[in-house]
């Protein structure tokens, strides 16, 4: 049975989790962090989506995002190309979200 469609409310804040795939660790060095942090930023700019609030773990994240008028911009803040750029880093890793 597939998994029911979340629900997202423009203008609202969401609390968001994403952890690494198998929990494994997704923020192996201080670089990782701030290359996020950086990729955050420069999306939310581009999506129009407010970030309220950030906590990085080292396996998974936590986001209080408010997603402006366009609700699509919650999913696609969350798939950054953060997952490229390491996996070139660190080959071994399949995959991170």
């Amino acid at each position: 049975m597939p998994r029911k469609s979340r629900i997202i409310v423009p203008d609202c804040s969401h609390y968001i989790i994403q952890r690494g795939h198998n929990r494994q660790v997704v923020f192996a060095a201080d670089g990782d962090y701030q290359y996020y942090l950086e990729s955050i930023q420069e999306w939310k700019e581009k999506l129009g989506c407010k970030v309220y609030a950030f906590c990085l773990m080292t396996n998974h994240i936590h986001l209080i995002v408010d997603p402006g008028k366009d609700v699509k911009a919650i999913g696609q803040l969350m798939k950054l190309n953060f997952d490229w750029d390491i996996l070139l880093t660190y080959p071994k890793i399949s995959l991170y979200w």
